[in-house]
């Protein structure tokens, strides 16, 4: 985004003529080669960042849960934790099998003739960049090597609704997996002393419906990745709260009242998969009538019958927590008050670029209506306009992309770093390098 040359770079070492763009999220890892005019969608590879082992004890790597058909009881390991990559034991794995296997690799590589656009979360601890700087050169061997913070890339990005002429001040709002983060961008650079981080994200979503579904319907504790697909199924963002619990609400104890009406439009059947019958779970209108309760006490006995859940409130209680911490027990500050204390630390001057030009990535962007509440409850407090990007998940990934390619070649040479400069000045010249990288002039796919 960032139109004008912000600062000239001094030429930077002679890269490989290929560029492996990594976004090394805690759910997936977003890898793909760069290319003049990048597909998101064709180009960038999702990968699982997990290990993962099933009821029947076979051990599943990144990739191969592509595969995988019955997720019943599957217990998870992420070498990714709260935004961090704090196990590279677990994550040398995970990349061996997806870039280094001749035989089934997502995206094949050679890291002689690569470099390796790696993006991480804001403010990352300096020990573990140093780590990582270590791994990628002396573990991998790769060429050359540029990591930054995941937001900066999204500066490379055309979003629509921002026009160019606007688009150097951007406030970047980034849900993701482990945590959400408000980075402010002035001419594609993050002003780092300003990002302000909520450490709620996806997974936390997910174990407060776990925890919902158990107490109202069935135990499912242990059952992470169905209750992660309903999440995206189902739940929505709602944009009055108090107004559709009140609709959904069936009394409490001795004072049992029928829905109302307007319950209906929210109110959906869950019927659960059935992974020895390679059946997917999906969500279908709910039935109040006899029949269908009748069902439901059936199946409790009958294996055969088919089992489904209610979901009601759970719909919009789930993201609900987002907006709300405190629902439970987190004293934080909801996104739009997050985005304010981040805006409050900036001058003035600034706010009304930056409120104008709000764009919100990452995997809790695709919950409906998260956008629109992010605007509704800014605009209580400001003047705001929200976008969401057209592939939030891929944002990061895109950006780096755009970075990469043949009209930005110059800028990346000069922000990256050879692996013989590594081994002449050391890991921490290459921490100073990477922290001390200026926003450059930006040509745009």
């Amino acid at each position: 985004m960032p139109p004008r040359q912000a600062k000239q770079h001094a030429a930077g070492p002679v890269l490989p003529p290929q560029t492996l763009v990594v976004d090394n999220g805690a759910y997936s890892i977003k890898a793909g080669w760069a290319s003049a005019a990048p597909d998101p969608a064709a180009d960038c590879r999702l990968i699982p960042n997990c290990m993962a082992r099933g009821r029947d004890r076979k051990l599943w790597v990144g990739g191969q849960l592509d595969r995988c058909t019955d997720f019943g009881e599957m217990a998870f390991r992420r070498p990714v934790e709260k935004g961090y990559l704090v196990n590279w034991e677990a994550e040398k794995e995970i990349w061996d099998r997806s870039f280094f296997d001749k035989e089934g690799g997502s995206v094949r590589c050679e890291p002689r003739d690569t470099t390796l656009l790696l993006a991480e979360a804001p403010n990352a601890p300096s020990l573990l960049q140093a780590n990582c700087d270590q791994m990628i050169f002396e573990e991998f061997g790769f060429a050359s090597y540029y990591r930054c913070p995941g937001p900066v890339l999204n500066a490379y990005n055309d979003v629509p609704g921002i026009p160019p002429s606007r688009s150097e001040t951007v406030l970047l709002v980034d849900s993701g997996f482990s945590h959400t983060t408000v980075t402010p961008l002035l001419r594609g650079q993050a002003i780092l002393a300003s990002v302000r981080r909520l450490d709620l994200g996806g997974k936390h979503l997910t174990n407060y419906l776990k925890e919902l579904v158990s107490v109202r319907h069935y135990n499912m504790m242990d059952e992470t990745h169905l209750m992660n697909e309903v999440k995206e199924a189902v739940c929505y963002a709602s944009l009055s709260f108090a107004a559709d619990l009140e609709r959904t609400w069936k009394g409490g104890v001795g004072e049992k009242r029928a829905a109302g009406p307007d319950a209906e439009s929210i109110v959906l059947d869950y019927v659960l998969p059935d992974y020895n019958a390679h059946r997917a779970g999906f969500a279908r209108p709910h039935d109040p009538s006899p029949a269908a309760k009748a069902q439901k006490i059936r199946s409790a006995t009958d294996e055969k019958a088919e089992e489904f859940m209610r979901l009601g409130n759970e719909r919009f209680a789930v993201p609900e927590l987002l907006f709300s911490p405190g629902d439970i027990g987190m004293k934080a500050p909801g996104l739009a008050e997050l985005v304010m204390q981040s805006l409050e630390t900036l001058p003035e001057g600034l706010w009304p670029g930056m409120l104008g030009n709000v764009v919100v990535v990452g995997g809790n962007a695709k919950i409906r209506g998260v956008v629109e509440r992010i605007q509704h409850d800014l605009r209580l407090l400001a003047p705001s306009t929200c976008v969401r990007h057209a592939s939030p998940v891929r944002a990061t990934w895109l950006g780096g992309a755009h970075l990469a390619h043949d009209g930005n070649r110059a800028t990346l040479a000069a922000l990256a770093v050879s692996r013989e400069e590594y081994l002449e000045h050391g890991a921490g010249w290459v921490g100073r390098k990477f922290a001390s990288g200026a926003a450059a002039g930006v040509k745009k796919a």
